[in-house]
């Protein structure tokens, strides 16, 4: 028999189009079923893209009783004697922000009038969409004389819009209060609840008035429920894995390590122990074959962007960021929470086994990490899209030419570009919570370049070990391994000397003898000027280096 090859569910939300288009589908039906027999509330927090949407289409198909969608997987004999119910399923997402809280209001009582058409029932004249609500469960309720199943999808979608602008955030807050509250009004007339959203609201009111509620988004037993495990990733996707490894010239093995590094290591589970991939990324990735940053395009950007510029946030300041099971179960409402808390929400950090409290956060994977890079790198640029264009294109021809000079240049035109003063708290904060042995101006400095690096897609590690100490930044692009040692002249301190000490260093702490042909450079910035102004190389010269001076050299 000969074998056929599914499709890949790329952008594909609806269970139904999956199981009938001959597409992929790996099975999640048992943390489901788990869950109807329970009969509890449930609640689900994952980032954006993560499948959740998937779920609730699943939980629809179900309750719906469409038994021939579940042949071959774990619902199946489940499904056999199960009884459907009216449903009333909300995708947030689709409500009309944009004009106002009227036509908010407006927008969420269209669909709720489109599911009434639905379960053919009549609704009041009422413009409030609470009660508009209100009146759904109980009418269908009367009408088939049963409960209903109710589904919300990105339930907090209306309120994330406003994360930058606290008043409208508060006025749309309100609204969706009103709205959920009818949920523990019409407690007893519903058979089950699954609520979606990608933050855990504190006042809202979902988790203030549901006594039941269920939040199962840092359960062991449903960390799975969204996302990749490895181990699917090998199991339903063999002639993808295969068909990518032979094009981009790798073994299996070798290309699920890489995509570990890229793609994997998103936690949900309150010991940091399970590592997911991103569905959307690794489907994007199966279907164009080439390591890049996809889940950041759907991720609203420009949000997360002005989010970043506006409080003067940086990369390295959440790396390895201490936090309590406390605040990783509950870290607030949007608006409210504290940087860490938003980015944790918003899937830009994840979930770690800390190493002072019981966890930390962290970037999850390279393309998150880079991505983010990218987004700060914008912002020191002063948000011109041509500057950190022409800015990235000059360092990466630079990097492949091994053009020491113009990789000084390059950085000196994104040093000119920060306001230090802004990010001054945040470096003394970063340097005191992690107990670095640096200035935090140095501290500064270095995560500027680290984050533009990263952003312009370059693999860049930072405090290699060597035998003898650790190096501040090694890169690799296009064949080429440089080794850079970076020293920060203080007012008062010679440029020149610090810039030969920083190459000196690279040198007796054998910082490049574990890359062959390494291009070594010992940077110095003169702090009084915030640039580069010395850069000390290797040389032929007896003396073993040379130091330039930025301002004087000639080509």
């Amino acid at each position: 028999m000969e074998h056929k090859k599914l499709k890949l569910p790329v952008g594909i939300q609806r269970f139904e189009r999956i199981r009938k288009g001959g597409f992929i589908y790996v099975d999640k039906t048992k943390y489901l079923v788990k869950m109807i027999r329970s009969g509890d509330i449930y609640f689900l927090a994952r980032p954006r893209r993560f499948g959740k949407s998937v779920i609730v289409s699943t939980f629809e198909a179900i309750f719906a009783g469409e038994k021939e969608l579940f042949k071959g997987l774990y619902a199946e004999e489940f499904m056999k004697d199960f009884e459907p119910s009216p449903i009333i399923r909300l995708d947030m997402s689709k409500v009309t922000t944009h004009r106002g809280i009227d036509e908010l209001e407006a927008s969420i009582c269209h669909q709720v009038k489109k599911i009434a058409n639905r379960l053919k029932i009549s609704l009041s004249d009422t413009q409030s969409s609470g009660d508009l609500f209100d009146d759904l469960i109980s009418t269908s309720v009367e009408k088939y004389n049963q409960q209903v199943v109710i589904l919300i999808d990105e339930y907090d979608s209306p309120y994330v819009e406003f994360v930058n602008d606290t008043t409208l955030a508060n006025n749309v807050r309100n609204v969706l209060r009103g709205f959920y509250k009818q949920l523990k009004a019409n407690e007893e007339y519903i058979r089950f609840i699954f609520i979606t959203g990608i933050s855990k609201f504190a006042k809202v009111g979902v988790f203030s008035s549901l006594n039941n509620l269920k939040d199962i988004s840092l359960m062991p037993e449903y960390s799975e429920i969204c996302g990749l495990t490895e181990e699917e990733i090998i199991k339903y996707f063999p002639d993808y894995l295969a068909e990518t490894a032979q094009k981009i010239n790798l073994s299996n093995e070798g290309l699920i390590e890489k995509m570990r590094s890229y793609y994997n290591g998103f936690s949900f589970d309150y010991d940091a122990i399970t590592r997911l991939y991103n569905p959307f990324s690794t489907l994007e990735f199966f279907d164009n074959k080439r390591f890049l940053n996809y889940w950041i395009d759907t991720g609203k950007p420009k949000i997360i962007a002005d989010y970043l510029k506006h409080r003067n946030l940086t990369v390295e300041q959440f790396r390895n960021y201490p936090i309590s099971e406390d605040f990783a179960k509950s870290p607030g409402d949007v608006d409210e929470t504290p940087p860490e808390g938003f980015l944790y929400q918003a899937g830009y950090l994840t979930l770690r086994p800390g190493t002072t409290d019981y966890l930390s956060l962290d970037y999850p994977n390279t393309e998150v990490l880079n991505s983010m890079s990218a987004l700060v790198s914008h912002n020191f640029l002063q948000d011109k899209d041509e500057d950190y264009t022409y800015c990235r294109s000059d360092l990466l021809k630079a990097l492949m030419n091994a053009n020491y000079k113009m990789v000084v240049t390059v950085f000196n035109r994104l040093l000119a570009s920060i306001v230090y003063d802004d990010f001054r708290k945040v470096a003394t904060k970063s340097v005191s919570d992690n107990d670095y042995d640096m200035d935090p101006r140095e501290w500064h400095y270095r995560s500027i370049l680290f984050a533009f690096l990263r952003g312009c897609g370059v693999v860049v590690f930072a405090e290699m070990h060597t035998n003898l100490g650790r190096s501040d930044i090694v890169l690799l692009h296009k064949g080429h391994i440089w080794v850079l040692e970076l020293k920060v002249a203080y007012e008062g301190y010679d440029p020149a000397k610090k810039a030969e000490e920083a190459y000196i260093q690279i040198v007796e702490k054998n910082y490049a003898k574990p890359y062959p042909n390494a291009l070594c450079m010992g940077l110095a910035i003169d702090d009084t000027k915030r640039m580069i102004t010395h850069y000390t190389l290797p040389s032929s010269k007896e003396v073993g280096f040379e130091t330039k001076n930025i301002n004087q050299e000639t080509e």
